[in-house]
């Protein structure tokens, strides 16, 4: 180790080198939304089957009739303070783009901005022993990446998969009468908010990381034997701001049952005591107006339901008849699916929050 380098114990947690964490970074979608509509209009290639219209979770460029490559790239500063693990959600956060598409990852490229004279180089080679395992459990390779000297860490993926042209998952395929699955709790954002602060137990951190470090994969392998109609993965924009470019890009409504929805150990207590990050108060903003609450819920059940999540699970609308069917086999597979509620014809574009109610 070189000397001038601090020692294990002398080293900064990695979350206190960042001002926000995980999927939390990303620019909010009210000013995101904004910046991509100044994008000039170009001409769209033919072979361009999914681009950046409905905010989908990658891109989709056809190369024959039985062959199309599935094209997205994710970073972020450090969610956890292992490092190995820190790499383990990374990379299982962008390779999940891919699988919410229906397709199978098969090359990784690593994105890393690294405080190369702050932190020793055995904190690196963690982070990227971390994805490289993550990588191959999903059975893509490695061909390389690109790194730069940053004072604020940086990691994630640039992931191409493939994907049959006639087999594609988008997020704008939702019909009236779907039924929606989630195949993992929601509230990470909130509880890795706790880390940074310091407030989760040993236990609750390995829990937590453990629901981050999960592959979509058994998830994305057992969706597509259904007739899936859409799908996407829950990340920064949380629940309610992925589930609201579902309906938009559907042209449909969505009803969630707030009874059903899925949330981790004490998120709603952690929020309580103002343990919110700045990305869930952002899309709790950007979404409000298009969501129709019940007067019963309280303001953190509402922030709850968009927290920025890293790493989350799959949303599936898939059609009624095959719901129960998709659902038991998610749970005999191992995936703690739920279903949380359905596809309306109308609102178009609005989300309509329901409480009560049994699974």
């Amino acid at each position: 180790m070189d000397p001038n380098q601090p020692s294990i114990n002398e080293r900064p947690r990695l979350t206190s080198l960042s001002t926000k964490a995980g999927c939390g970074c990303k620019i909010g979608p009210g000013e995101l939304s904004g910046i991509l509509q100044s994008i000039p209009a170009t001409k769209r290639h033919p072979n361009l089957l999914v681009g950046i219209e409905t905010n989908d979770d990658a891109g989709v460029y056809q190369l024959s009739d039985e062959l199309a490559l599935v094209q997205t790239v994710d970073f972020f500063t450090p969610i956890v303070d292992d490092p190995y693990d820190f790499g383990q959600i990374a990379a299982a956060n962008a390779i999940s783009d891919i699988y919410a598409m229906g397709g199978t990852p098969l090359t990784v490229l690593n994105l890393v901005g690294f405080p190369i004279s702050k932190l020793d180089r055995s904190v690196l080679a963690e982070i990227l022993r971390g994805a490289a395992e993550k990588v191959c459990e999903a059975g893509a390779t490695l061909v390389g990446g690109h790194s730069i000297d940053d004072p604020e860490p940086k990691f994630g993926l640039a992931v191409t998969g493939t994907v049959h042209p006639q087999r594609i998952l988008t997020n704008a395929g939702a019909k009236p009468g779907d039924q929606l699955i989630l195949t993992k709790p929601i509230g990470a954002g909130i509880l890795t908010t706790g880390i940074k602060r310091d407030k989760l137990s040993a236990e609750e951190i390995t829990h937590v990381t453990s629901v981050m470090t999960t592959l979509n994969r058994v998830a994305a392998e057992v969706m597509v034997k259904f007739r899936v109609n859409a799908c996407t993965d829950i990340t920064g924009f949380g629940l309610l701001g992925h589930a609201l470019e579902m309906a938009r890009g559907s042209g449909c409504g969505i009803q969630l049952n707030r009874s059903l929805i899925p949330i981790l150990p004490r998120v709603k207590e952690l929020a309580a005591d103002g343990v919110i990050p700045g990305g869930t108060k952002n899309n709790f903003r950007f979404v409000a107006a298009h969501v129709d609450f019940p007067d019963s819920m309280d303001e953190l059940d509402r922030l709850i339901l968009c927290d920025a999540m890293t790493s989350g699970g799959l949303l599936i609308s898939v059609a009624s008849e095959d719901a129960l069917v998709l659902l038991d086999s998610l749970r005999v597979a191992g995936v703690n699916a739920a279903a949380i509620g359905e596809v309306s014809s109308s609102p178009v574009g609005r989300i309509k929050i329901q409480t009560g109610g049994v699974e």
